[in-house]
């Protein structure tokens, strides 16, 4: 079941009207609890036991933690929990991919290696689930937070259907505190959850998947015949597909929970205006960055040790960000570019003594159209199919090429329009909300906004693309 399908729209509205029903509190969390299961199994019914798998042990693991002062026992409670949800994540997300890895290293060395096919499935959202329930078990383990007392409060923060497949990451500590007392939303939540859910869906259904995918594609799957204009033209397109496509399903999830009265993280703020890379990442999948730097890069060590261990916990950090990406190396050498990017960048900062270009707007400008640039070049990473085809791109793109795919004048221009209204649009609400703006608005001009949304999602039909994050 996706956002941007009727059977979901019908979804929504039956949870909404029970949500809306006198029953009490704890009847309400169940049937959220119920539903979001049920939102779950649509995709593979059988999946739901991994979720129901880590939930109990996480929550007799923390449960434990609190009635144990040994730290020989905590340690190995943690080690149960940790072993447990990565120990599945490793298995159906990374099973193929290490397999083939031992095969391909067997035949570097003239060993011929030929396995049965594994065939291992991916649940959808497992290593966002993952993330969030090992949260759980770390701050406890740490002492930041008590293990909860509600079973159900805690099975609903593990499998609240909002952002269950694809984030918001979010936090124990945000999300349970929240299931205390009855949420119900008002008037004017409602209003803007469902006005966040239309600009979901836009961003997704008009933006990502009939403005800019097709192009992306075409240019991807001829990517040895791209030359120059095609490979910059094919990656602008996936850059912006792949920020309308995510955030579009940000959006969504946080404008329905908010229809049900809870209130989840952004996840993105605006990150094409963003000047270097550090300030990249605090705009970009924040919920994933922020998750990376408290619980790998800060007990790595963070940027309290030397300048070499601190660029190793950056590098460390940015190639199991990658890698938690997907089961392809392509993903890795994705982290490891921006690795490099963040070092060089920490490099910069500490010897630069020239003119303060962040002083100016015209170096503000400079300095944030030439991040989003190389941003763009690790873009071609995480979307090639191949290491040939991601190579024969990034040549293209830096050296020119004399191939002649030629994608096609409508779809330049096209592409050219959507990129430069997705960078205007990101540097002029660099530092403002998108909520704030809104508010700012008077009624009739939302009211027109919105229609244009609403009318564009009913006369623009996209292919029907799930989201791509449901692959992580």
């Amino acid at each position: 079941m996706v956002f941007n399908s009727l059977t979901f729209l019908a979804f929504l509205a039956i949870v909404l009207a029970l949500h809306a029903m006198p029953f009490s509190w704890k009847v309400r969390k169940a049937n959220l609890l119920v539903a979001s299961y049920l939102f779950y199994a649509a995709w593979n019914p059988p999946f739901v036991i991994l979720i129901w798998l880590s939930t109990v042990i996480d929550w007799f693991a923390a449960g434990r933690m609190a009635r144990t002062t040994c730290p020989t026992a905590r340690r190995g409670l943690l080690l149960l929990s940790l072993t447990t949800n990565l120990g599945l994540l490793g298995f159906f997300k990374y099973g193929n991919f290490l397999l083939d890895t031992f095969v391909t290293l067997l035949g570097s060395v003239g060993i011929a290696y030929h396995p049965p096919a594994l065939d291992i499935i991916l649940p959808v959202g497992i290593s966002f689930y993952t993330f969030q329930t090992l949260s759980y078990t770390i701050d406890v383990y740490r002492g930041e937070m008590k293990p909860w007392t509600s079973f159900l409060d805690f099975a609903l923060f593990v499998t609240f259907f909002p952002q269950l497949v694809a984030g918001p990451i979010v936090r124990a500590s945000t999300f349970l505190p929240q299931c205390v007392t009855e949420r119900r939303a008002t008037g004017t939540q409602i209003g803007w959850g469902l006005t966040l859910l239309t600009i979901g869906l836009f961003e997704k259904i008009v933006l990502a998947d009939a403005m800019l995918g097709p192009v992306a594609d075409a240019v991807y799957s001829n990517a040895m015949r791209a030359g120059f204009l095609d490979a910059w033209v094919g990656t602008l397109a996936f850059s912006g597909q792949i920020f309308f496509d995510f955030a579009g399903y940000s959006t969504c999830a946080i404008g329905v929970a908010m229809c049900l009265g809870f209130v989840l993280p952004d996840n993105f703020r605006f990150p094409y205006a963003a000047i270097g890379f550090s300030d990249f990442w605090k705009r970009w999948h924040i919920s994933l960055s922020t998750w990376l730097r408290d619980y790998l890069y800060i007990p790595l060590g963070g940027n309290r040790k030397h300048s070499l261990r601190v660029h190793g916990n950056l590098m460390t950090t940015m190639l199991l960000g990658g890698l938690w990406h997907g089961a392809s190396w392509r993903f890795v050498v994705w982290g490891g570019l921006h690795g490099v990017y963040l070092m060089g960048e920490r490099l910069i900062r500490q010897r630069w003594r020239g003119p303060n270009l962040l002083g100016s707007w015209p170096g503000r400008v400079t300095l944030g159209l030439g991040t989003y640039a190389l941003v763009c070049l690790t873009w071609v990473f995480f979307r090639a199919t191949s290491f040939p085809n991601a190579m024969t791109l990034i040549k293209a793109m830096t050296l020119g090429s004399t191939s002649n795919f030629a994608v096609g004048p409508m779809n330049v221009v096209t592409v050219g329009l959507v990129t430069i209204g997705l960078l205007g649009a990101h540097w002029f609400m660099r530092g403002r909300t998108l909520e704030d703006w809104w508010n700012q608005r008077t009624v009739p001009v939302r009211a027109v906004l919105l229609a244009v949304l609403l009318m564009s999602l009913v006369m623009v039909r996209g292919d029907d693309r799930a989201f791509i994050y449901f692959q992580f």
